[in-house]
């Protein structure tokens, strides 16, 4: 994140955002074929205002935490809170147990940090609040007044107090909070908190996306899968040092029906497994620890382990994406971007380290990248969106970016439509949404269309086929919209795959459908953070 102030929730959201898994492009993009486009499109388009991920859909709810900012105080103080406008009779209809999504809208009408995951157990149990467990964890008749205490590895202790107001529809609850740190109130407003499963108001699934298996992984956190030989290889993460660490999960799925296990591969020390790629019978995983790591798939049930890249200090490699000879890996910290020719896919040959810097976003870092017709586009955070040239590695060039305000650019696919280079490009947080971008001219990048979503949930990454784009959305699944008209992307089905009764949900909004393949196969493979990985019939 940046070296901004940081109210609230922004430690949390650093943490969380540096745990997200990285993008699943396929580089098998075939734009400009496939099925016939829904409408037809002469490449001709209007830029259209970019409003940023988070949209002010102004005060939530008639009441208020009353110490003005900057007060030494307790946020765990119900007095303090003025609920005299409220609606307790609604309030007593809310559910009181689930997992809701919370919009927060500081009284200032800023841009939010961060939103709050509320998990309230069925039968009473202990809850959280974004992993942290509720201090005060009042929900019945009386009221709501939900509080949690969230300490930063520097030992800051951020206090958060959440009173409920209303139910102003189903599902939903409305209320005001107050954030303290070290005992200052620094932040204080009102929330929409969304109970996502009920609020979502669809069926399972539609148009035609038919979930074909379903396959538990007990590593960890899976959040990507690549596919070859007939083998699905799903990565996951540690979470957190008290969670169980990640490493490789190995399934045959020549009987796409039911999938076997055939092995589980972890590495002492290094728990934090968060892409895949193969290139012939080579598997590279981006690992927190090792760098790229480095298998033999010739027995592809039985990857054997060949060695990690680059060599000298370990470094922390979250995504990576081949284009013919070249592996590109995104590095987080150090932040660069790494070049390798796999030529030689066992003995890959370091290029160069790439970076790119902005005074303004010192800590910016390559989340991801997609290699098209001779560019380079980087997903480089808080910097935007980055179109580079890298036919001469050793001195790649930025050609041009896309950026907007608290941008934080995460997962891209890009394809040409009616003669136009067009980029599907998506951030990572609350209401982070589809973008689509024509890039023709990487100087002059317009914004010509959009979809938005829930402004609780979170866009992930996706995969371009043809006319069709295939995008894991976080909690709203697996979504495929008709992109033959770029400007105007149409969803024509979906799957939704969160359950809150689905084992390990946390709550958080960076959980849901994740990493995504689509190898052109007939079959779509989805990892899901709870449920594993997901096969669904190409559409």
């Amino acid at each position: 994140m940046t070296p901004r102030s940081k109210p609230s929730w922004v430690y949390l959201t650093v943490v969380l955002l540096a745990l997200a898994a990285g993008c699943d492009d396929d580089p098998q993009v075939t734009p400009d074929a496939g099925t016939p486009p829904a409408e037809a499109w002469d490449g001709t388009s209007t830029p259209i205002e970019e409003k940023s991920d988070w949209i002010d859909r102004g005060v939530f709810a008639p009441c208020e935490f009353t110490p003005p900012l900057g007060t030494e105080i307790d946020c765990d103080t119900p007095a303090l809170f003025n609920l005299s406008q409220c609606n307790p009779s609604a309030l007593r209809t809310a559910s009181r147990h689930g997992i809701y999504q919370t919009e927060l809208r500081p009284e200032s009408g800023e841009y939010p940090w961060s939103g709050a995951g509320l998990l309230l157990p069925e039968g009473g149990g202990a809850g959280t609040s974004n992993f942290d467990r509720f201090t005060r964890q009042q929900f019945d008749d009386q009221g709501m007044l939900l509080t949690s205490v969230f300490t930063t590895p520097r030992g800051v202790a951020i206090k958060t107090a959440l009173a409920g107001c209303d139910v102003p529809q189903p599902h939903h609850i409305t209320g005001c909070y107050a954030v303290c740190t070290n005992g200052v109130l620094t932040e204080k407003g009102t929330f929409d908190a969304d109970r996502l499963v009920l609020s979502r108001g669809e069926a399972e699934s539609s148009g035609g996306l038919n979930l074909v298996s379903e396959s538990a992984v007990d590593l960890g956190f899976p959040v990507d899968v690549y596919v070859t030989k007939n083998h699905a290889y799903v990565v996951s993460i540690q979470l957190k040092p008290d969670m169980p660490a990640g490493g490789l999960t190995v399934f045959d799925v020549s009987d796409r029906g039911h999938p076997v296990l055939k092995k589980v591969i972890s590495l002492p020390g290094d728990g934090y497994w968060n892409a895949a790629w193969a290139k012939d019978d080579v598997l590279y995983v981006a690992t927190k620890a090792s760098g790229v790591i480095l298998y033999d798939i010739s027995n592809p049930g039985d990857p054997t382990y060949i060695r990690s890249v680059p060599n000298g200090a370990p470094l922390n490699v979250h995504t990576l994406f081949v284009d013919g000879n070249r592996l590109y890996a995104m590095a987080l910290r150090p932040a660069q971007t790494i070049i390798f020719d796999i030529t030689s896919p066992r003995d890959p040959i370091l290029l160069n380290r790439v970076v790119f810097t902005s005074e303004e976003f010192v800590t910016s870092y390559p989340h991801d990248s997609f290699a098209y017709e001779g560019r380079l586009y980087i997903n480089h955070t808080d910097i935007g969106f980055l179109v580079t040239d890298p036919s001469d590695p050793m001195q790649v060039k930025e050609l041009g970016k896309y950026h907007y305000n608290r941008q934080y650019s995460h997962a891209s696919a890009v394809g040409t439509f009616s003669g136009r280079t067009i980029a599907f490009e998506g951030s990572e947080q609350e209401g982070a949404h589809l973008r689509v971008l024509d890039v023709t001219d990487p100087a002059n990048i317009q914004l010509i269309g959009e979809h938005r979503l829930r402004p609780t949930t979170s866009i992930h990454n996706m995969i371009l086929k043809g006319n069709k784009l295939y995008v894991a959305w976080y909690q709203e699944g697996v979504r495929v919209f008709d992109v033959a008209n770029p400007t105007l992307p149409k969803e024509i089905a979906y799957f939704n795959a969160y359950r809150e009764t689905d084992r390990n949900r946390l709550a958080v909004v960076y959980e849901g459908v994740m990493g995504m393949r689509v190898p052109g196969d007939g079959y779509v493979y989805a990892v899901d953070s709870s449920r594993g990985l997901l096969i669904f019939n190409e559409l």
